[in-house]
């Protein structure tokens, strides 16, 4: 699958709107590609620069994740409301049900964040306010297709 966004492209910034320096609301994103006999998305927004000295031991800063997007679904608008699509959220790593934005710490350089898509053969049986692990744990062996758009954010 081929994930895209109109606001920003691979590997390029994610506009200031989209982060906690903005408006703190979810990018368009679109896809292409998804298999034909799937059920439903997940999208997780992580970003893997967020490991520091004060949290060594954390794999990635969790942003986003939504799942149980019908099959219906090929594009998320601009500020999405998942639940109005028929998914759910989860909770991220700020401990909210939605997404927050880009917001690394001011001088640590720029962050990569992992705009991740899969397609599943199920709906996960989880509710919403799961956790990422607890999405990727009941994805496992479900994962028909993935997409990926990596965007950067620096705050100076």
């Amino acid at each position: 699958m081929k994930l895209t966004s109109a606001d920003f492209k691979h590997s390029e910034q994610i506009p200031t709107r989209f982060t906690c320096e903005g408006e703190n609301i979810s990018p368009n994103l679109f896809w292409t590609g998804a298999p034909s006999k799937m059920e439903t998305f997940v999208v997780i927004v992580e970003d893997p620069d967020a490991p520091s000295a004060k949290n060594p031991n954390k794999d990635a800063w969790v942003h986003w994740v939504a799942f149980n997007i019908p099959h219906t679904v090929h594009r998320l608008d601009v500020g999405a409301a998942i639940h109005a699509l028929g998914g759910k959220e989860g909770i991220n790593d700020s401990k909210n049900k939605k997404y927050d934005g880009p917001c690394p710490p001011a001088g640590s350089g720029p962050h990569r964040y992992f705009f991740r898509l899969y397609a599943l053969n199920v709906t996960l049986s989880l509710h919403a306010g799961a956790t990422k692990q607890e999405v990727v744990d009941a994805m496992k062996h479900h994962i028909i297709a993935q997409g990926e758009l990596i965007g950067t954010y620096e705050i100076k």
